[in-house]
């Protein structure tokens, strides 16, 4: 992975890690249904908006039945049970489960990309996973609704899987307006109605995280992670989400005054140190070629 690119994810996984925190506080005006209708729509009208100047070819034929399918099971179905799950717990315990996806994520690549996952890989992620039993201190609250939570993880893997066959054949930004556009078709035939109902009455002010998570978290951040799964195995994208939990947390004190304590520390500490042994001889940069030495003319 470029070093760019590592710098970008993070921010990014900052980015992821605030919806945790925003779902709490769009919750009480919407539902699970409506913000995830909200969030993904408002991202497809923008790139619809912008589809004239998209690069790329638009996925054909059997790649786009993939794209529509792909777009309701992430983008309908699997944040449904994400924003649900979120809203049966707190933000700092579901920002703590969100260390579950890197692992989900890397299992199926293995399985269905054949991607091959080193023992640094495997040291980084096993890290991780303590890192976030010390920020709970190995409590899990609501058994149940952390199941679900954790479930909408196999659809956020649907992305990265189908997708990373995708982009190898259309544009990236082709791929993602298609998904989003079947994906809010579906959220619009389940509640439409209802959701513009709730859209009307919605806070001017809670509009602009809409529009974060919109904007920032789906169409750049999305887009992004396709860019970078282009050219880089996609259980080596899966362990930056492992900033996310420290990240939420962290958010979830400061802005929803949820109670912090000492496991937190050393859980971060684990996390980091996790990060740094899975991303380890991943960063690559590409080595300017040397200029050509110009041997003197003989006199």
């Amino acid at each position: 992975m470029r070093p760019s690119y590592l710098i970008i994810l993070i921010a990014l996984n900052f980015v992821w890690a605030a919806s945790m925190s925003i779902y709490k506080a769009l919750g009480g005006y919407l539902d699970p249904g409506a913000i995830v209708t909200l969030r993904f729509g408002m991202a497809a009208v923008v790139l619809l908006a912008l589809w004239p100047w998209l690069p790329g070819l638009a996925p054909r034929g059997w790649d786009l039945l993939k794209t529509a399918i792909m777009g309701c099971i992430v983008f309908m179905l699997g944040h449904r049970v994400q924003v649900y799950g979120n809203k049966l717990s707190t933000a700092g315990d579901t920002s703590v489960l969100m260390a579950f996806e890197p692992l989900l994520t890397s299992v199926a690549a293995a399985i269905f990309l054949r991607e091959h996952i080193g023992p640094r890989r495997w040291a980084g992620s096993l890290l991780g996973i303590l890192g976030v039993a010390l920020l709970n201190r190995f409590q899990w609250a609501g058994i149940a609704a952390s199941l679900i939570f954790v479930a909408s993880f196999l659809c956020e893997a649907v992305y990265s899987i189908v997708g990373k066959g995708l982009v190898a054949r259309a544009g990236v930004l082709k791929i993602l307006t298609l998904a989003l556009t079947f994906g809010t078709l579906a959220n619009l035939a389940l509640d439409g109605r209802q959701t513009l109902a709730s859209a009307r009455a919605l806070p001017p002010h809670l509009w602009w995280f809409i529009a974060l998570l919109a904007i920032v978290g789906t169409v750049i951040g999305y887009a992004f992670w396709y860019v970078v799964i282009r050219e880089t195995d996609v259980n080596i994208a899966a362990l930056t989400i492992f900033v996310q939990p420290v990240a939420g947390v962290a958010l979830a004190a400061l802005w929803l005054h949820e109670p912090l304590h000492r496991g937190q520390f050393w859980g971060c500490l684990v996390i980091i140190a996790g990060l740094i042994v899975g991303l380890s001889r991943q960063i690559k940069t590409t080595p300017v070629p040397a200029e050509p030495q110009i041997s003197p003319r003989p006199v």
